[in-house]
C-alpha cells in the first residue's frame, strides 16, 4: 500500500491544450507513451477481417495541397463549421490545429486516432479525407488579418437569399469525406472532441451522393434528378488555373477558396412540373445531361440556335445559361453534396443541397455566376439559400507538419 495520491493519466489532448503543463515533465512523458501505446494494442487484429476495396482504399493526407478538393468526391460527406471560443489566440491555434492535423492523419491511413476511444472503427478509411477551411474570424483571432485572401469575406447580400443563422458562417471548417457513412461518423467524433478546448460546433451539415461504384465516372445527379456538375473544370490545365493559387507567400501558394451554400429544394412544386418545362428551366436533358441542342452531356451548348416558334432553344433564364463560363480561369469547382432530413408531419420534404464550390478568387469566380443566377434563373421558382458560409483553404503539410502552420507557425 502507497501514499502516493492516485493521478488521472495526462493524455495527449492535456498536453496539447496546455491543461497538463502544471503536472511536471516525467508525468507529461509516461502519459504519451501510454497514449501512443493505446494506439496500436488490441486493435491491429481486426485487419484479419476480409475488407471490400472501398473499405480499405487511402487517399493521402500530406502533401503540398489539401485533398479533399481535386479528390474524386466520395459518396458520404459532413461539413463542421466551428466558432472559436473567447481567448483562444494564436498559440491556442496552433494547438488545436496540431491535433487536428495529427487526428486526421491518422484517420486518413486507416489508423485509429492517437487516443481514439473506439480504435477499431478507424481502421477501414474507405477514402477519407479531411480539408480545412479558415474563416475571416480565424484570421482576425491569430492576428494575421493582413494575411487573409480578400476574396474570403461574408459574400453581399443577394436577393433570392433567405439566409439563416444555423447554417451560416464559421471560423473554422473541416469538410469530412469518405465512401462509408460509418467512417465519416467516426471521423467527425473524433476531430468535433479534438476541438472541444478551442471551438465549439455551430453547424454541422451532412450530405450524401450515389454509394460508391454505383454508378463510377458519371456525373452526380441532385435530388432534382438533374445532372450537377457538369461543366466543373477538368484535371489538367483547367483545374490548375481555376482552383488553385499558383504562387504567392508560402501561406497563399497553393490554396484555394471555399462557398459552402445550403440550398432548400422544393420538390413537392417541382413534382408539378412535366418533363419539358423541367428541362427548359434546367436547359439540359434530365435524361443525359446534354444541353437543349445537343446530344451527349459535355457538348458545347448553342445559345443562339432558334426553334421552330422562333424562340432559341436554351431560354435566356434557364441554369444553364446563366450559370455559363466559357473562361476556364473563371469557372468554379463543384463539389455538392444531396441532404435529405426529416419530413414535416404532411409528408412535405425537407431535402436540397450543400453546394461546395471551390475556385482560387471568390470575388472573381463565384460572385459573378452567382449574380446571374439570382438576376434571372428559373430555377429560383424551387430552390432557396438558406445558409451560407466563406472559408480560405489554406495549403497541405508535409510529414510532420500540420496544416496552417504556413500560416501560423
Amino acid at each position: 500500500m502507497t501514499d502516493e495520491p492516485t493521478r488521472r493519466p495526462v493524455g495527449r489532448r492535456g498536453l496539447l491544450t496546455g491543461a497538463a503543463l502544471t503536472a511536471g515533465g516525467a508525468l507529461a512523458g509516461a502519459a504519451a507513451l501510454t497514449a501512443a501505446r493505446h494506439d496500436d494494442q488490441g486493435v491491429r487484429g481486426a485487419e484479419a477481417v476480409p475488407v471490400a476495396q472501398v473499405g480499405s482504399a487511402v487517399e493521402p493526407f500530406h502533401g503540398p495541397r489539401q485533398a479533399g478538393v481535386a479528390t474524386e468526391a466520395q459518396a458520404h460527406a459532413a461539413f463542421v463549421a466551428f466558432d472559436l471560443k473567447p481567448g483562444v489566440d494564436r498559440a491556442g491555434l496552433g494547438r488545436m490545429l496540431r491535433l487536428l492535423s495529427d487526428d486526421a492523419a491518422r484517420l486518413t491511413q486507416g489508423r485509429p486516432a492517437l487516443a481514439d476511444t473506439e480504435p477499431e472503427l478507424g481502421l477501414l478509411p474507405a477514402r477519407l479525407t479531411v480539408t480545412f477551411g479558415f474563416g475571416p474570424g480565424l484570421y482576425r483571432a491569430a492576428g494575421v488579418d493582413d494575411r487573409r485572401p480578400p476574396s474570403v469575406a461574408d459574400l453581399p447580400p443577394l436577393r433570392i437569399d433567405r439566409l439563416q443563422p444555423r447554417w451560416s458562417g464559421g471560423d473554422l471548417l473541416l469538410q469530412i469525406c469518405a465512401d462509408d457513412p460509418l467512417t465519416v461518423a467516426h471521423a467527425q467524433r473524433v476531430l468535433i472532441k479534438d476541438s472541444r478546448p478551442f471551438a465549439a460546433v455551430r453547424w454541422v451539415q451532412q450530405g450524401f451522393r450515389r454509394a460508391a461504384g454505383a454508378e463510377p465516372g458519371r456525373t452526380q445527379r441532385n435530388l432534382f434528378g438533374q445532372l450537377d456538375g457538369t461543366a466543373n473544370p477538368q484535371p489538367g490545365s483547367p483545374l490548375e488555373t481555376a482552383v488553385w493559387v499558383p504562387d504567392g507567400p508560402a501561406w497563399l501558394r497553393d490554396s484555394s477558396t471555399l462557398v459552402v451554400r445550403r440550398i432548400s429544394m422544393n420538390l413537392e412544386t417541382w413534382d408539378l412540373l412535366g418533363r419539358a418545362d423541367r428541362e427548359l428551366a434546367v436547359g439540359r436533358r434530365l435524361g443525359t445531361g446534354a444541353p437543349l441542342t445537343g446530344s451527349a452531356e459535355h457538348d458545347e451548348p448553342d445559345f443562339a440556335a432558334l426553334g421552330p416558334d422562333g424562340l432559341t432553344v436554351i431560354p435566356d433564364f434557364s441554369h444553364l445559361t446563366r450559370a455559363h463560363v466559357t473562361d476556364d480561369r473563371l469557372r468554379i469547382l463543384r463539389r455538392a453534396y444531396n441532404y435529405d432530413g426529416v419530413p414535416a408531419a404532411d409528408g412535405t420534404a425537407d431535402s436540397g443541397l450543400i453546394f461546395a464550390a471551390y475556385q482560387a478568387d471568390i470575388t472573381r469566380q463565384f460572385l459573378p455566376i452567382q449574380r446571374r443566377l439570382a438576376e434571372r434563373d428559373l430555377l429560383n421558382e424551387w430552390t432557396t439559400p438558406i445558409g451560407s458560409a466563406v472559408f480560405a483553404v489554406p495549403p497541405g503539410c508535409p510529414e510532420g507538419g500540420w496544416v496552417g502552420q504556413q500560416l501560423l507557425g
